[in-house]
């Protein structure tokens, strides 16, 4: 049996490029907001561009994946991510930099879904949420180092050196991405399919759309992780500037400590639908804990900054939820239609990273960027996830045993 050790190395390595790309601009948000003259509503979208162009190129991606494979299409798409951070770099207003966040969102388009793709290969079924759990636990070490690191090389080198120096990696781990990556395990005896005309692949297209149980798992994929990433990657630095008056360094350090209890939380999750027997208790047990915390922050008015970095920090940890959706997702679709299964389903994260973040942009905006208008974005996330998990309550329970 060959060692999986590179492949998990190199699908960290592209998670971890996509994660930093997604939280960087709420640690340096004060200082995007000053030097590009952004309002809190061009923050938002600038936040949600990003997810803008994951969603409107999974389709294109889950075909990629079935007809050319993972390893091809993460490393050429790569190239795109690099270009963008270019791109942002040399920003000199808020449409520039939402350019710039759009065109490193296709770049990243194909990296977490490479994850789901490729662990479905190389692992059996049963340790799918696990293997996930792994890659996407240690993918954080981007959210990490979107935190601290980032806002430290604000302060000294200054973000656009940091988003330069940011291409050069990219562009590194792309290149060994197609070197070392393989799409199938060597031992796997693969029978090659014929190419599949257009009207096959459109034709599984329609496949994947019918499959049954798939809308209520996007119901509550919609709202999972896009909500703790509106909170982690959009809003908790600016919460922590607007209402607790941290600086730059001092909200990179909280961020990091939610960063670490995400992954501690996404390691949490990755057995438990074998300790349960049941994926959906995990997804709902998640779910209505993380609603909690989003309640009570909505409540508590200006709480003392010990209470809301705690609520900040578990709210972290408990809403990471999120890999079980997607394993539970994979689940519903066979090897032939891996692709455009896991983009299917990985639309309805995107969809939800996008609307999140610009739409909760617009109430920071009404409400004057304070307290009471954080406490609006808190509430309007409960609901969401309220009303998702309202409607994943029809999603079979396919557990990994």
């Amino acid at each position: 049996m060959p060692s999986k050790a590179p492949l998990l190395l190199l699908l960290t390595a592209v998670t971890c490029l996509s994660q930093f790309y997604r939280v960087s601009n709420s640690v340096i948000a004060p200082e995007l907001a000053r030097d590009l003259h952004l309002s809190a509503r061009q923050l938002g979208w600038a936040g949600s561009a990003f997810f803008f162009a994951l969603f409107a190129v999974q389709i294109p991606v889950g075909l990629w994946f079935d007809r050319f494979g993972a390893r091809r299409t993460v490393a050429v798409l790569s190239l795109l991510a690099a270009a963008g951070s270019v791109w942002i770099a040399n920003a000199s207003d808020a449409a520039s930099l939402i350019g710039g966040r759009l065109l490193v969102g296709v770049g990243c388009a194909a990296s977490f879904m490479s994850v789901v793709f490729l662990c479905s290969r190389w692992f059996e079924p049963a340790r799918l949420a696990t293997a996930l759990s792994w890659v996407f636990a240690a993918s954080n070490i981007g959210t990490l180092a979107a935190a601290t690191p980032l806002a430290w090389i604000a302060a000294t080198a200054g973000w656009r050196n940091g988003f330069l120096g940011l291409a050069v990696v990219t562009l590194l781990v792309a290149a060994l991405f197609y070197a070392i990556v393989r799409d199938r395990p060597p031992q796997t005896r693969h029978v090659e399919r014929p190419k599949e005309s257009l009207a096959e692949v459109f034709h599984g297209l329609a496949e994947v759309w019918r499959t049954p149980g798939l809308f209520p798992v996007l119901s509550m994929h919609f709202f999972a992780y896009a909500t703790m990433l509106t909170v982690l990657g959009v809003w908790g630095g600016p919460y922590l500037h607007d209402v607790h008056k941290l600086d730059g360094v001092a909200r990179g350090n909280v961020l990091l400590i939610m960063g670490v209890a995400q992954i501690l939380g996404i390691l949490a999750y990755g057995p438990m639908d074998r300790v349960l027997r049941s994926r959906k208790k995990v997804v709902f047990g998640g779910a209505a804990i993380s609603m909690m915390l989003l309640i009570a922050m909505a409540l508590v008015r200006d709480p003392p900054l010990w209470l809301a970095i705690g609520m900040l920090v578990a709210f972290c940890f408990f809403c990471a939820y999120g890999t079980v959706i997607v394993a539970q997702g994979r689940s519903l679709f066979p090897d032939r239609l891996a692709g455009r299964g896991v983009t299917a389903v990985n639309m309805a994260q995107c969809l939800g990273l996008a609307v999140l973040p610009a739409g909760t942009g617009y109430i920071v905006e009404a409400f004057g960027a304070g307290d009471t208008a954080y406490r609006w974005v808190f509430g309007t996330l409960a609901v969401g996830v309220a009303l998702g998990s309202i409607a994943y309550a029809r999603a079979p329970d396919n557990a990994s045993i």
